[in-house]
């Protein structure tokens, strides 16, 4: 797996060099993580509904072509794409989904933050609260889009939305929960709890 640390992208162009790596690719290539801050911005998924858009201000809408409905990205949350061969990994989505969220989870139990995932809502929740979000799309086999993680940001302009079609959803940020971690920890303890659950697999 390579990473790359792209630092702070404008989303509409990140999307479109997802969807041209993806559609270049071939059997040999390596897949890669894409680590990511977005500049404010609400992303509308394909099944996203127009009703869970209750007051967006001046943050752009851009519609996407990940699952889910809608969400918010901005500085400070950690954004991770994963462009991952599922067929050569012998995984589904599902289970691609769950390496996600238990790579979050792990991440947040490592700071002593207890989290679980839901079987109605994919992301990552603590006492209700949902801290991590998920969205992908796969192409011939292969996925792209991934998750995001609220390590130290504003959280008002989730209050503008349903977060992912939950009317009353409540957002939290790792900062909230009184834990310190920087954007670079939060990278670096991301990716290792990734490899590891994907080394689970092989």
């Amino acid at each position: 797996m390579i990473v790359k640390d792209l630092g702070l992208v404008d989303y509409q162009q990140t999307c479109e060099a997802m969807q041209e790596f993806t559609a270049q690719r071939d059997e040999n290539t390596e897949d890669e993580c894409w680590l990511v801050e977005h500049p404010a911005v609400f992303t509308q998924g394909l099944n996203g509904k127009d009703e869970h858009i209750l007051n967006t201000g001046d943050i752009p809408v851009v519609n996407t072509d990940r699952g889910g409905q809608i969400t918010y990205h901005g500085p400070g949350q950690l954004i991770a794409y994963t462009l991952f061969d599922l067929k050569r990994q012998k995984i589904g989505v599902r289970e691609m989904v769950t390496h996600l969220e238990n790579s979050i989870i792990s991440l947040l139990d490592e700071l002593g933050i207890k989290a679980q995932a839901r079987t109605d809502a994919p992301g990552v929740y603590v006492d209700g609260r949902k801290i991590a979000a998920l969205g992908l799309r796969v192409k011939r086999g292969c996925c792209y889009h991934g998750l995001s993680l609220n390590v130290a940001m504003d959280l008002s302009p989730f209050l503008n939305i349903n977060p992912c079609g939950y009317q009353g959803m409540e957002v939290i940020d790792i900062k909230s929960l009184g834990h310190e971690l920087t954007m670079e920890q939060a990278k670096q303890q991301f990716v290792s709890a990734l490899k590891s659950q994907m080394h689970k697999e092989t």
